[in-house]
């Protein structure tokens, strides 16, 4: 089943969001999350630096496969508690036709930190 679409936003609302390309430095298993999920320490570049995640991609993705992959993620949402850890970015996903999440990635290298727009 499609989801619904979403409402109209403006330009300026779409910008407000600021989505860009970090590399995975380090992930972990979160045994502790509700739902199963990963931890994950996202590099982002210079200007944003090394943020953190939790991210419940458990079904197409192991700890060690995420280390070195390029992902997206809203990194200017505030910080949210997921259980005892802090999550300071959303990292960016679709669901495949069974809803486990894929993430999101530009398909070229681009540098961390770079903007989505």
């Amino acid at each position: 089943m499609a989801e619904p679409v979403a409402a109209q936003i403006s330009f300026d609302q779409f910008m407000a969001v600021d989505i860009r390309k970090g590399t995975v430095l380090r992930a972990e298993p979160y045994p502790e999350a509700r739902k199963p999920a990963i931890k994950l320490w996202v590099d982002f570049g210079g200007e944003i630096g090394v943020k953190q995640s939790s991210a419940q991609v458990t079904v197409h993705y192991t700890p060690d496969a995420l280390v070195g992959r390029a992902v997206m993620a809203v990194v200017n949402f505030p910080p949210r508690q997921i259980g005892k850890f802090m999550s300071e970015v959303l990292v960016l996903g679709v669901p495949d036709p069974d809803g486990a999440v894929v993430l999101l990635a530009p398909d070229l290298d681009v540098p961390n930190g770079a903007r989505m727009f």
